[in-house]
């Protein structure tokens, strides 16, 4: 294809996307369950305004946010919605979050804990003055291994918001061979309809099970076909009657005729019900999970070997969504097969879920998700910063070219999804890179602009390993700890051996790269792989790591500088 035919490609694209988006929306709209949602015909803006509202509707239990399971929070907040939660997360309750999982680095926490809760004071503006008002963008600038990723994905986790991470050395200029920077925002907005999706999904949970039950007791149990003198499927034709007995019952009132037949189906279908309630026992127990059934699935049509109008151009990070839109166009056919109950519980429990599930209502959750309370975490941000990637005289595609494209992005604009039309303008980016070569001033003026706040992050020394190892909750000690247990060791750790590991990781960064606390991560791997390989096998039931036990396994390789170079 030449050049201009191309551009006359990439221009029709997005027309063809939308006419795919919308017939794609038209049959997930004839497939659907019925809606759960009494607001479903609400507009946007409205449903923007009932999400944010303090004074919640009466389902505010069916609107709640949920947390990430590792991140604990006091026991009332089971009962409290959303909106409630984030009221107590004060900046001070932000950093005391933090604390918990990130040891030091006070500054960053801070400047986090105040863009959250600034989010979180905006939607209790004035709407004419909510929209002027700019999400307080940050730049986390320190060597690796410090703590920027990990500040980031904490505070998602702790505001239940839509969180993606993405490197900026993998995007290139639009209308060149690569991702372009506006497939961080469909990607995020992925993560949102999932996030939404997986809280209906618990709602429904309880529903789903029961009437998953019951298909599978009628995959165990059949109805019998209907025959001659039995009849236990629907009301036979006024022909089948004839030449059947009839029985007369005769009472105070006089003489009933009824059919034989049908006293002889109240039998069986008693029958039947009481093998059934047997069975629902028994696969209630899980005594029946080995047994197999056979169902009826759906299956995905395929593509392979169609011609789709790809290249390149930026076309990359569309790619997927126009696979998407196509499959949902087609028509999905049926297959029949034999597996197991379990693995058939499986698949009608996804089954009664996306049946239960009225997923515009969640696209239109998640989009306002997205658009309030997304965060994307731009990591080697100084990757794309500084002197030029290439000799040549023409543009350099993947550094000052990326900054030009992501500037639109952070400063606010409309990004074309598989699931309709969604603003970046309130949306927090987090920036992070080392600066080792260039400086946060190397960014194009107007991109500094857009990250008006900048924390430096502190390198990491031995005291600091010390409290790693022990503080977080999630703290390696306590994690090798649990992993020994499975076994039916116990692993405990000296004060002493601690330091020891916390002084040894110091002195690998000083002589090799600097790679923070990660390198606490390879240090006790190699201190403990004898016990780990030895475990159940070994007769150890209890191992000490006291200062003797860390010099003993890890003093030969650091003091081997051939060894430690490709070991530690």
């Amino acid at each position: 294809m030449s050049w201009p035919s191309a551009r006359v490609a990439h221009t029709r694209w997005p027309l063809l996307v939308r006419c795919l988006h919308i017939q794609s929306c038209r049959r997930r709209r004839q497939c659907a369950g019925p809606s759960r949602s009494p607001v479903r015909s609400a507009s946007i803006r409205t449903r923007r305004s009932r999400f944010w509202s303090w004074n919640r509707v009466e389902n505010s239990s069916e609107q709640r946010l949920s947390v990430s399971a590792d991140t604990e929070t006091p026991d009332e907040r089971q009962d409290e919605s959303h909106e409630e939660w984030l009221d107590q997360l004060t900046p001070r309750q932000i950093v005391a979050e933090l604390d918990k999982y990130i040891v030091g680095q006070d500054e960053a926490k801070k400047s986090v804990a105040i863009a959250l809760r600034n989010r979180w004071r905006r939607q209790r503006v004035e709407e004419e003055l909510r929209e002027e008002i700019l999400p307080n963008n940050l730049i986390l600038i320190g060597p690796t291994g410090v703590g920027k990723t990990e500040i980031a994905r904490r505070l998602a986790r702790l505001a239940g918001a839509p969180f993606v991470k993405v490197e900026a050395s993998k995007y290139t200029e639009v209308g060149y061979v690569g991702r372009d920077v506006e497939s961080m925002i469909r990607d995020l907005v992925d993560v949102a309809v999932n996030m939404v999706r997986a809280e209906r999904e618990d709602d429904v949970e309880e529903l789903a099970d029961e009437r998953t039950a019951e298909r599978l007791l009628n995959l165990l149990l059949p109805k019998p076909a209907p025959g001659p003198s039995v009849n236990v499927g629907p009301a036979a034709p006024p022909e089948a009657d004839e030449g059947r007995p009839h029985v007369f019952v005769v009472g105070a009132e006089g003489a009933e005729a009824r059919d034989a037949g049908a006293v002889v189906d109240e039998g069986i279908e008693a029958r039947r019900e009481r093998t059934r309630e047997k069975l629902r026992t028994l696969l209630k127990d899980g005594k029946l999970e080995e047994r197999e059934v056979e169902i009826e699935v759906s299956q995905t049509p395929s593509i392979e070997g169609m011609v789709l109008p790809m290249g390149g151009g930026g076309m990359e990070g569309m790619d997927h969504n126009f696979t998407e839109m196509l499959q949902d166009m087609l028509p999905k056919r049926k297959k029949r097969r034999t597996v197991s109950v379990a693995e058939a519980r499986r698949i009608l429990v996804q089954d009664e879920m996306d049946r239960l599930i009225d997923m515009d209502e969640v696209v239109n959750e998640a989009l306002i998700r997205a658009e309030d309370t997304g965060i994307v975490f731009l990591d080697e941000i100084d990757k794309i910063v500084g002197e030029r990637s290439g000799s040549g005289p023409g543009p350099d595609v993947s550094r000052e070219g990326v900054q030009r494209d992501i500037l639109p992005i952070v400063e606010g604009s409309t990004v074309q999804t598989k699931y309709g039309l969604v603003r970046t303008d309130h949306m927090l980016f987090v920036a992070a890179g080392a600066f080792h070569v260039a400086k946060p001033a190397d960014m194009i003026p107007e991109l500094q602009g857009r990250f008006p706040i900048r924390v430096e992050l502190k390198s990491l020394g031995e005291e600091d390993f010390v409290r790693i190892l022990q503080e977080p909750k999630n703290a390696l000690v306590h994690q090798y700890t649990a992993l020994v247990e499975t076994e039916g060791a116990t692993l405990e750790f000296t004060e002493e051996g601690i330091a020891e590991v916390a002084r040894l990781a110091a002195v690998l960064n000083d002589q090799m790269e600097n790679i923070g606390a990660r390198r606490l991560q390879t240090v006790l791997t190699t201190l403990l792989e004898s016990v780990l390989y030895g475990l159940p096998e070994d007769d150890l039931r209890k191992i000490l790591v006291d200062r003797d036990f860390v010099r003993d396994n890890l003093s030969a390789i650091v003091d081997d500088a051939d060894l430690r170079r490709y070991i530690l």
